[in-house]
């Protein structure tokens, strides 16, 4: 397989991806979830491994669910019992998966860089399960599938993201994928929290909640240096989806947030599975989109 075959395979970012191939993923995704057999023999034969050198239960399970719906032999590495332990590099830990003969290999990771790195010298096509701050597009693109669904068209969509957006690779990637359907796409966070390299209006709480689409992106706790995140309670005050703004978003509008969820935090409690809410959907149309992307890079 050529290098150029093997990139267009893989998916490593939504940035670089067309519009036309990102619609494809999406519409293979809606067949699969119309289908009414739950197993397939698509990957029958077929190896594939989940690399996860940082902590997934979302989509990680996602992905297993997927591969083996498509008839995949699974293979699930977890960087916390491996020989990463010992210090060996992530580049030696995937060559040596790529040398037993895995066919497909999903990967999440901390650091930035590396998995464009690994795409260059790695011979099987490589999956983005989520790197560092930079993109996460099976998210993203389970996220506009969740939109076409409630409002048919992305075109013209309001969306407004709403948290830590700094530390948030899943801002980034609906970002570039919204924008390449004509979605409007607005920030909304603290000024600690902002990400100024991208060029995107920043609204207040009061604008954001008035969007079709109200995304809430997890608070994450574990990337912030102490003091960035003053309290839970005027972070909630301040930027989260509370019942009071919960209660003032439009009618045909949608609450969405890509898990794991602080509740109480960034968005109430009894939010998350109030009638307008999509989290759970969310999840579920995760599957489908990691069948078809999982099937295109096998294709």
């Amino acid at each position: 397989m050529t290098l150029t075959q093997l990139k267009q395979r893989s998916l490593l970012g939504l940035k670089d991806l067309g519009k036309d191939e990102i619609e494809a993923i999406l519409d293979r995704a809606a067949y699969w979830e119309q289908h009414p057999n739950k197993v397939h023999s698509v990957m029958q034969g077929k190896f594939a491994a989940n690399m996860f050198f940082e902590n997934s239960t979302r989509t990680r399970f996602s992905f297993e669910v997927a591969e083996k719906r498509l008839g995949a032999e699974v293979l699930n590495f977890s960087a916390a019992v491996s020989s990463v332990q010992k210090g060996e590099s992530i580049y030696d830990t995937v060559r040596t998966l790529e040398s037993m003969g895995i066919d497909v290999g999903i990967i999440r990771l901390k650091p930035i860089g590396v998995l464009a790195d690994l795409a260059t010298k790695i011979k099987v096509p490589l999956i983005n399960a989520g790197d560092g701050n930079n993109e996460h597009p099976t998210q993203a693109l389970l996220d506009l599938y969740t939109m076409r669904k409630q409002f048919g068209s992305l075109n013209g969509l309001n969306v407004s993201i709403i948290g830590d957006v700094q530390h948030s690779r899943v801002a980034r990637s609906n970002l570039y994928a919204l924008r390449k359907f004509g979605a409007n796409v607005s920030f909304c966070s603290p000024d600690n929290m902002k990400a100024p390299e991208l060029d995107v209006p920043y609204i207040s709480i009061e604008e954001a909640i008035k969007a079709d689409v109200v995304m809430m992106l997890r608070v994450q706790l574990e990337r912030h240096e102490s003091g960035k995140l003053n309290s839970a309670e005027s972070y909630r005050e301040q930027f989260g989806l509370t019942a009071e703004r919960a209660a003032q978003i439009a009618s045909h509008a949608i609450i969405m947030h890509p898990a794991p969820i602080n509740r109480g935090v960034e968005i109430d409690d009894e939010i998350v599975e109030h009638p307008q809410s999509r989290i759970f959907p969310q999840m579920e149309n995760g599957v489908p989109i990691r069948m078809a992307v999982v099937e295109r890079a096998l294709s």
